[in-house]
């Protein structure tokens, strides 16, 4: 029996979204129809794969600038997405970039694409990014600073760390080795900078180590990703958003890719933006892309 079809989103149809996936299928022709295109009637027209049109049927973007019309348009594809993969139409969804802000002029009422599915397939979210040098899961993503201590909860953390293992498990690697950063300098040196590693992640590790999974930490911010690199371990669990995104796009930009874990089906994406400054021209780096279509099909096969 064949497979279903993965949904692909346009992202903001003024993006690099649109083109990443024009791109893609001129480079794998053969795989057309294990995708199925969301996204506006004109651009759908210029794709050589199955196509689900929403928005205005003459609706031409122009690329670079993003307009009202727009934004309907990568809601409307959000929708139809994960609605799909409710009924069985889909397997999964990569989702193009999409503009926060002039989504949320429209309505929307999430922080980003992971907050939206977590609320339309019930889940808890946990991001992270793969595919690349690195594998990286956040306990806090979309918080800002001052307000990351309150978030760092322990069930927060043992929900990043149990689906960190799982993704691991998923691609080949029976037990795998996760470290955790601390969330202080030098891991709270022993509370000298910070009560937090000591009092509230110490103990969920120790709890997890003791149900059989290989756990190192907490461990200082400042070494762990080095060593990651060096093979010391299969992924890396980071407190905050710029603690494992920082060094996680510093060496793997354009190479790994966004995934939602902790939902009862697949999402991913590519690691950055609309990119505007350079859509349409030719000039955008598809690595991250298509390390979001092989994560989607390899973690819904």
């Amino acid at each position: 029996m064949s497979l279903r079809p993965l949904a692909i989103t346009c992202g903001d149809p003024a993006g690099v979204g649109p083109e990443l996936l024009a791109s893609w299928l001129q480079s794998n022709p053969a795989l057309a129809n294990t995708v199925v295109a969301i996204g506006a009637a004109s651009w759908l027209k210029t794709l050589k794969c199955p196509g689900l049109a929403v928005g205005p049927q003459d609706y031409v973007a122009q690329l670079g600038q993003p307009d009202h019309t727009g934004q309907t348009i990568a809601l409307a594809a959000m929708e139809l997405a994960a609605q799909g993969v409710q009924d069985g139409r889909f397997r999964a969804v990569v989702t193009g970039p999409i503009n926060k802000k002039g989504l949320s002029e429209i309505g929307f009422a999430f922080p980003g694409q992971t907050e939206f599915f977590a609320a339309r397939w019930s889940g808890e979210p946990v991001m992270a990014f793969a595919g690349g040098k690195m594998t990286v899961g956040l306990v806090t993503w979309h918080v800002p600073l001052q307000k990351v201590s309150q978030e760092v909860t322990p069930t927060a953390i043992r929900r990043t760390v149990l689906a960190l293992i799982h993704l691991c498990q998923k691609r080949g690697i029976a037990q795998p080795r996760i470290a955790v950063c601390g969330l202080n300098p030098h891991a709270g040196e022993a509370g000298l900078l910070g009560q937090e590693d000591d009092a509230v992640i110490r103990p969920v590790l120790e709890t997890l180590r003791g149900e059989g999974h290989t756990l190192l930490g907490p461990l200082s911010g400042d070494t762990v990703f080095y060593r990651h690199l060096k093979g010391d371990f299969d992924a890396v669990v980071a407190m905050y958003h710029d603690q494992g995104l920082a060094p996680l796009k510093t060496v793997d930009f354009e190479n790994a890719a966004n995934l939602t874990l902790g939902l009862p089906f697949v999402r991913t994406s590519p690691d950055h933006g609309t990119a505007y400054e350079i859509a349409g021209k030719g000039l955008c780096h598809r690595g991250s892309f298509d390390a979001a279509v092989q994560l989607a099909l390899q973690l819904s096969s």
